[in-house]
């Protein structure tokens, strides 16, 4: 007489279970990772429109602003995860600061700076060694 099997036994179900353990245990904090990445990355996207003044105000007077109404930009901008878009002149003229809040796992007040290089026409931004925001958080761009 043969016995027809009629589901899973314990030890497969354990198994199946052991297996999505250990993913879950690799997924759920790399998505935490990807998830403060993507809130990181509003400050770059908030702060294009502030390079682009940075920059023809370079272009057009031959000097970096020293601060927000130089640059003739805003200087209220702000954004979900971002308190403040600043242009100031430390460490040197048209340096960008974006200030991070509501990031729980930045901590409180983060900054990511960019410093301008102007060389053959053209301004390139380079994240500073000041900001406080973790190497693992940081956009591509500055990485």
């Amino acid at each position: 007489m043969k016995k027809l099997q009629q589901g899973f036994t314990l030890i497969e179900l354990m198994i199946v279970i052991a297996i999505l353990g250990i993913l879950m245990a690799i997924a759920i904090p790399a998505y935490q990772d990807y998830q403060v990445r993507a809130k990181v990355s509003e400050g770059m996207n908030l702060s294009g429109a502030v390079k682009l003044a940075v920059a023809e105000t370079k272009s057009s007077s031959g000097s970096f602003p020293v601060d927000a109404s130089s640059a003739g930009v805003s200087t209220t901008i702000k954004g979900n995860n971002v308190s403040s878009v600043v242009v100031g002149s430390s460490p040197s003229s048209g340096t960008i600061t974006v200030t991070y809040s509501g990031i729980g796992a930045l901590g409180a007040n983060n900054t990511l700076v960019l410093v301008p290089t102007f060389t053959g026409g053209s301004v390139t931004w380079n994240c500073k060694d000041d900001s406080t925001v973790e190497p693992k958080y940081l956009p591509a761009a500055c990485r």
